[in-house]
């Protein structure tokens, strides 16, 4: 589609430098998210070679450099590599960072695989059971009452809803800070997107089959009574159940 990434043809002198940088920030931004898309969905397979700088400047009327800042921000998450007279290649999908949220994100802009969907939750039964655990055992009275506050926000609003999306990430990515470990902390961005992305993936056909929310009480519940072996049983439950409501249950091996 020409034209789509188009900039206002206001006079720059009516812009502050800020705004400038701001709309320089978006575009860049918009270009790497709709050539994420179509990497990790498909449409630009591993293998092929992307559209030249200047081909794809003249086609959707923006400037190189906005679309050179693009394709850094796709190589910095291995989905691409430039070589000079050799143009931008799309990696095989090993080299991709899959975790990065935004990949995630990508991802799920179109039909992700059943394999990829348990590849996923089979990365949060390894994680956060063992993670609650820790938590149940370090958190402290702060941790207790932001992750109280992102379950009333999540009863208040339904898991239907931006809001009780993102109480849903607070919950989880409050959960892993309690542990205290700063390397389980680090993947707080992955989890949360990891969080967000199926349950929106849940809603797509239907409605959610169930409400979530008494699953993460039972879990908050754990916690709060210090009582490890609990909390590890009740996450594991939770991911469990909300694999299932997805209808692609793990395999047994």
């Amino acid at each position: 589609m020409q034209g789509i990434y188009r900039v206002s043809q206001k006079p720059v002198q009516d812009y502050h430098s800020s705004e400038l940088f701001d709309k320089a920030l978006r575009l860049h931004g918009s270009i790497a998210r709709d050539l994420g898309i179509a990497i990790v969905t498909g449409r630009h397979p591993p293998g092929s070679v992307l559209s030249s700088e200047v081909d794809f400047a003249e086609r959707h009327h923006v400037s190189r450099t906005a679309y050179r800042e693009a394709v850094r921000i796709l190589a910095a998450k291995g989905l691409v590599e430039s070589r000079p007279k050799a143009g931008t290649r799309i990696n095989d999908p090993s080299r991709w960072h899959i975790l990065d949220p935004d990949v995630l994100a990508w991802t799920f802009e179109g039909e992700p695989s059943h394999a990829f969907i348990n590849d996923l939750f089979e990365l949060r039964l390894v994680l956060e059971p063992a993670a609650a655990e820790l938590a149940a055992k370090r958190r402290t009275g702060e941790h207790l009452a932001q992750m109280g506050h992102a379950l009333e926000e999540m009863a208040r609003h339904g898991l239907a809803t931006h809001e009780g999306q993102s109480a849903d990430q607070a919950f989880h990515a409050t959960l892993l800070k309690a542990t205290h470990n700063a390397s389980l902390n680090s993947l707080a961005s992955t989890i949360s997107a990891a969080v967000r992305w199926t349950t929106i993936y849940k809603q797509r056909k239907r409605k959610l089959p169930r409400d979530p929310v008494p699953d993460h009480r039972v879990l908050f519940d754990a916690v709060a009574n210090g009582d490890g072996p609990a909390a590890r049983a009740a996450m594991s439950n939770l991911i469990e159940l909300a694999l299932a409501d997805i209808g692609s249950p793990l395999e047994n091996e």
